[in-house]
């Protein structure tokens, strides 16, 4: 390990013990961590979790050493946290999921962003695909009672879709080609004419989608920017962001 990596591990990096690891679809796996320092952190939900999945690997650019996850949920009680994370893109990241055993020490950092759990609205509709499930879960779960929500999650194979933590279905699940930029409008506008009150949108997921519905949203609908939050989670020309 360089020097550089020993320094962004002990100064920069906290560390949490991996303690179980479950398969939870075809493509997604949740991995539950230990810290201490899980039981102090002030959560929002809606935070990242910087991991370091390539410490110590040669190799690997600085960038591709760092990876950062949504957080799908967080005990502070009992110092765990879970993350779904998926395996489709054959990516980096994904490799080091399946490997990746409990009793395996990894180390973090916290991501907060902008893309958060907000209170503020009545009705909320919530789109993305598999690599903002859990993102979207972890917001949705935390609204305050009462709020109407509706969600469309879509993937070229529904299998790879899984339940929140707490078993429900609050959403969706659409089955369809990749990039279905026709499909998914199609199915926002329909859904746009059942909210009521204060609305507000999330879109994450595949940036070419974000990109469209941001448009959408904003110029032909109106919205301002406190009504539409947007997280591009993975770019098909980048091969990620995330």
């Amino acid at each position: 390990m360089g020097i550089i990596e020993n320094i962004i591990k002990k100064v920069v990096l906290l560390e949490a013990l991996i303690v179980e690891k479950t398969k939870l679809s075809e493509a997604v796996y949740k991995i539950r961590l230990k810290s201490d320092t899980f039981t102090k952190v002030d959560f929002v939900p809606g935070y990242f979790l910087r991991v370091g999945i390539g410490i110590g690997k040669e190799g690997l650019s600085m960038k591709d050493k760092i990876r950062s996850y949504s957080v799908w949920d967080l005990n502070k009680q009992q110092g765990f946290l879970d993350l779904a994370i998926a395996t489709h893109s054959k990516g980096i990241g994904a490799q080091w999921v399946e490997k990746s055993q409990p009793g395996d020490q990894v180390y973090f950092k916290w991501k907060k962003g902008k893309f958060l759990v907000d209170h503020s609205a009545d009705s909320y509709l919530m789109i993305g695909d598999l690599s903002a499930l859990s993102h979207l879960y972890v917001i949705q779960r935390n609204l305050e009672k009462g709020k109407q929500v509706d969600g469309i999650i879509y993937s070229s194979n529904e299998k790879e879709m899984f339940a929140d933590t707490d078993h429900t279905n609050p959403f969706g699940f659409y089955e369809m080609p990749l990039n279905p930029q026709e499909e998914v409008l199609k199915l926002v506008k329909e859904k746009v004419g059942k909210m009521q009150g204060k609305q507000m949108v999330y879109i994450a997921g595949d940036s070419r989608i974000c990109i469209q519905l941001n448009k959408y949203f904003r110029k032909e609908l109106g919205w301002d920017s406190n009504q539409v939050k947007t997280k591009p989670f993975w770019n098909p020309e980048k091969k990620g962001l995330e």
